[in-house]
């Protein structure tokens, strides 16, 4: 059971929306979430996700991840406090916290999840048509180990395995609700633009201005 089941909360939350973003690793997501979030403030806010794995250069502990052990990590799946959590990686676990869904929704805006694929589906599950889920999708495997290469900031082995589970995402692409294909970052990102402005129903301002 989740905290979200057989609650006054989870009744609520029927009636509040989700965004959710997933791709394989090197898809350019952060980037689209990273311009989406700055156009449009007033409508989504970032559901800042815990996780196990170390911080990379460049992040920031409460911004882009929670940054907690496993033996907290844990704890916290025994008392409940996660939406949703997965393993992606051996001993690397990420969650999105119930607090932090719920801190969103009391500002009235919507959360905005940047989540793995199985985790995307859970959440769905869970909430049904209240949920917009996305998958942006490379132009090709060669392109995303590129990607990943270039970063600098994982070893072979680490890059071999997101490649490994990269294929394995790109299975479950067609069980989204949209697949956008990132082969022109600013066209993708119009199209995400586009596709959440109708889900939310409001004029949103060009996120390039």
């Amino acid at each position: 059971m989740n905290a979200f089941e057989d609650s006054d909360t989870m009744r609520e939350t029927k009636q509040q929306k989700i965004i959710i973003l997933t791709a394989p690793s090197g898809a350019g997501k952060t980037t689209i979430k990273t311009k989406l979030l700055a156009g449009m403030a007033n409508q989504l806010s970032f559901s800042v996700s815990a996780t196990t794995r170390k911080m990379r250069g460049g992040e920031n502990d409460g911004v882009d991840y929670i940054f907690i052990s496993e033996e907290q990590f844990k704890e916290k799946i025994d008392n409940d406090q996660f939406v949703e959590w997965q393993m992606v990686y051996p001993g690397m676990y990420y969650g999105t916290t119930v607090d932090e869904m719920k801190r969103i929704w009391s500002e009235g805006r919507t959360p905005l999840l940047d989540i793995d694929v199985k985790g995307a589906l859970n959440v769905k599950t869970m909430f049904g048509e209240q949920v917009l889920t996305i998958f942006i999708e490379p132009p090709s495997m060669d392109i995303l180990q590129e990607r990943l290469m270039k970063r600098g900031t994982e070893s072979a082995e680490h890059i071999h395995t997101r490649i490994s589970k990269a294929k394995e995402e790109m299975e479950y692409r067609n069980s989204f609700d949209k697949v956008i294909m990132n082969d022109d970052l600013e066209k993708a990102t119009n199209e995400v633009k586009e596709i959440i402005a109708k889900f939310i129903g409001q004029q949103l301002r060009n996120i390039n201005s």
